[in-house]
């Protein structure tokens, strides 16, 4: 399956619109920086309530795709449409409708889960009548609530991200930005918040959009994947489909070797190995 003719479809979807069934829909989203094409020239869409995944070496333009998505960085040319809302026009509307997970930490380890939580509520605007409910519901939804009282610095990295996870649903957003949301985790942490994400879906018909470096990840958790590679989208579909179009036992890792000419464990420079490895860390 092809980028384009992909795109092409996903922009033409009946007398809807795109727009209407689509949770997130680029239009020729384009992001230079001076003489560098970080984003060229990107148009694809996915629908609602379904889990998105972005993939591609580093440098591919993932984390400036996103950040455009999330309104922190403007687009150079174009523009995308996030729960119905143009970035661009209606950037305040777009980020009341989101939730955003990053690779850095985003919970006070000196405070506690509830504490972090009611932080959270308070920026996002939550009414001071709905936030014990809504705490309480995270809580339990995330499997917290036997730790709410502790300090987060004596959570597991698991918990940690559960947490993090928690704060960016407080508000019931419509489209979930989810960066790296394993990275640095033991394979037990990674299961469990693998159970969370999909239980997200189906208990709030939630649409997520993850980055992932981890294969097996996107195989398991996304319905569509789409391959970055040098600012623009290489290939986009089902799992299934881009890993048959190479062969019957091919993997995703096959297909991201295919597209980019890179091994995935390769990737990278000093910088990326030291967030990595600070992020690792952190999340214990």
């Amino acid at each position: 399956m092809s980028a384009t003719s992909n795109a092409s479809n996903a922009t033409h979807q009946g007398n809807m619109g795109a727009s209407q069934i689509s949770a997130v829909e680029t239009r020729s989203l384009t992001r230079r920086f001076e003489s560098l094409v970080a984003v060229n020239q990107l148009t694809f869409s996915f629908p609602r309530g379904s889990i998105f995944g972005l993939l591609g070496p580093n440098g591919a333009g993932k984390s400036t795709l996103i950040k455009m998505l999330t309104t922190l960085l403007p687009p150079s040319e174009g523009t995308a449409l996030v729960a119905g809302f143009d970035i661009v026009r209606e950037p305040r509307e777009v980020r009341r409708r989101i939730g955003y997970v990053s690779q850095m930490l985003s919970a006070d380890g000196d405070l506690t889960g509830y504490e972090n939580l009611l932080i959270s509520a308070k920026l996002y605007g939550i009414p001071r009548s709905e936030r014990s409910a809504r705490i309480a519901e995270a809580l339990e939804f995330m499997d917290l609530t036997h730790a709410a009282t502790k300090l987060v610095k004596q959570y597991s990295g698991g918990m940690i991200r559960r947490l993090e996870i928690a704060q960016s649903m407080l508000h019931r957003p419509s489209v979930l930005f989810l960066d790296e949301p394993t990275v640095g985790l033991d394979p037990f942490a990674k299961q469990a918040v693998w159970k969370h994400i999909r239980e997200l879906r189906k208990e709030f018909n939630a649409t997520i959009l993850m980055t992932t470096h981890d294969m097996q990840e996107a195989d398991s958790l996304c319905e569509t994947i789409a391959f970055m590679h040098q600012g623009t989208i290489a290939t986009i579909g089902p799992p299934a489909e881009l890993k048959a179009a190479l062969g019957a036992d091919a993997t995703l890792g096959d297909v991201f070797i295919h597209l980019t000419g890179a091994d995935i464990s390769e990737g990278g420079d000093l910088r990326d190995v030291a967030r990595t490895r600070r992020t690792s860390k952190r999340l214990g």
